[in-house]
């Protein structure tokens, strides 16, 4: 049995499952930290919003986490909703006894929907008794306001506020900028030096559970072992990656998904797997007769594709010897990054349209296309602009671009006739990699 590195979260309950003790500890899980939990409330809320909230007895959350440490000391703490100021103070005593270091302080005073979550006499409690004793606390733009009681007007303000903010003895502050406008870069100082840390915003929605997921994060990069400066630069990439994934569970807010994480490496090894049984059905049904002069690509990109990273591809291509078809490498993520700009500008029109594939072009074809009645549309290379031209791997995305936008929709088939020195081509374009097969082997059955 191995030893494993804890994380404790001291929060309250969201039965909706987006933040709170429940967003915590799926975090912790998704970094290979085991979590443990005290509830300090119960809050009656679903994606609409916080209807109302039950703070426990003090005396409850101090025997609970009381217990805990009594059995062992989490190599990292943080603290979420905490309800009232007896509360506060039954943590901290706790906390305080028992000389936790790694102690990130995530102060949620109100909701998002502007229910109170934590009294006044609470919040005063937090300055006095728990501040002291964390090395991070973590406030938004409107608690950072509360706690330094400094409105935040422009960035500069943010160095202002999170110094009034060290007065209360906690050794590190970071303002997080979801709410600002623009870019939601977060500010971090600790009395030396202050640090920005940009990012692109990657929703127009804001997501519930996004300063929970954040702290919990930066919680366990602290519980592994990571200083902080790299806790805070790893969490950060973190909760880009849940704000991607977030997910709708309900008729309201959507919410972070702090497990996307787990799910993307599970279907980067299932999309591999899928992508090579795929090839293996073409090189078995020999559509060498399809590969143009210069040779074939197929890629796939994952569900939420971004970059060429996320698009897999044959390095090297799929190359004609005969009637067979020969690769020179297994699929890879990032395995070309002309075949990834085809995907992923299908895939900005239309994000279900993730799998194309290459093959030659012929008028009859084209007519088989039009006969299976594949949807086709088509560009011009005459109409490239110089600069497209010029720039290495950018004609392909013109002319997929262009093509779409000539359609109104992305079409099954892309075709161009050539040009000055470029090959005349055909682009098949699919859903996923088995519809792609299916419409290359419907097109090969017709043109033997």
């Amino acid at each position: 049995m191995k030893t494993v590195h804890t994380a404790l979260t001291i929060a309250g309950s969201d039965p909706s499952g987006g933040a709170g003790i429940q967003a915590d500890l799926k975090t912790f899980a998704a970094h290979a930290i085991f979590g443990q939990s005290v509830i300090t409330s119960i809050t009656i809320q679903n994606t609409l919003g916080v209807k109302h909230s039950f703070d426990l007895a003090s005396e409850i959350v101090e025997q609970q986490l009381g217990c805990v440490l009594e059995d062992t000391k989490p190599h990292a703490v943080k603290t979420g909703m905490l309800g009232n100021d007896d509360i506060v103070e039954c943590v901290a005593r706790q906390l305080k006894r028992a000389r936790i270091k790694n102690l990130v302080v995530d102060p949620v005073i109100r909701s998002s929907n502007g229910k109170t979550l934590l009294s006044a006499k609470g919040v005063q409690a937090l300055k006095e008794k728990l501040f002291p004793l964390a090395l991070l606390v973590t406030p938004n733009l409107k608690e950072a306001e509360i706690l330094s009681g400094l409105k935040i007007k422009a960035p500069s303000d943010r160095l202002k506020a999170a110094r009034a903010i060290l007065k209360t003895g906690v050794k590190s502050v970071l303002i997080t900028g979801g709410h600002l406008k623009g870019k939601p870069e977060d500010f971090f100082y600790d009395g030396r030096r202050s640090v920005k840390l940009d990012s692109e915003r990657l929703t127009k929605e804001d997501l519930h559970g996004t300063g929970c997921v954040l702290s919990a994060a930066i919680t366990a990069g602290l519980a592994s072992g990571k200083p902080l400066d790299l806790a805070l630069a790893d969490a950060k990439e973190f909760i880009g990656t849940a704000i991607i994934g977030g997910v709708q569970s309900g008729e309201g807010k959507g919410s972070v998904e702090p497990l996307t994480s787990l799910y993307q490496a599970q279907e980067r090894f299932d999309l591999l797997q899928r992508v090579s049984d795929a090839i293996d059905v073409l090189k078995k049904a020999k559509i060498g007769n399809l590969i143009p002069e210069v040779q074939s690509n197929l890629g796939v990109g994952l569900v939420d594709a971004r970059t060429h990273q996320d698009v897999i591809g044959f390095h090297g291509r799929i190359i004609k010897h005969g009637e067979d078809i020969v690769t020179l490498s297994p699929p890879q993520f990032a395995g070309s990054k002309h075949v990834a700009n085809i995907v992923l500008t299908a895939m900005r029109y239309d994000p279900t349209k993730r799998a194309v594939m290459n093959i030659k072009y012929t008028p009859e074809l084209l007519q088989i296309c039009q006969r299976l009645k594949f949807k086709t549309g088509t560009f011009n290379r005459a109409d490239e602009p110089k600069k497209v031209r010029q720039k290495e791997g950018s004609s392909l995305e013109w002319g997929t671009d262009y093509a779409i936008r000539k359609c109104g929709f992305v079409p099954d088939i892309v075709y161009d006739i050539g040009g000055m020195g470029k090959e005349e081509m055909i682009r098949v374009i699919a859903e996923d990699v088995e519809t792609l097969v299916e419409r290359i082997l419907k097109i090969h059955r017709l043109y033997k």
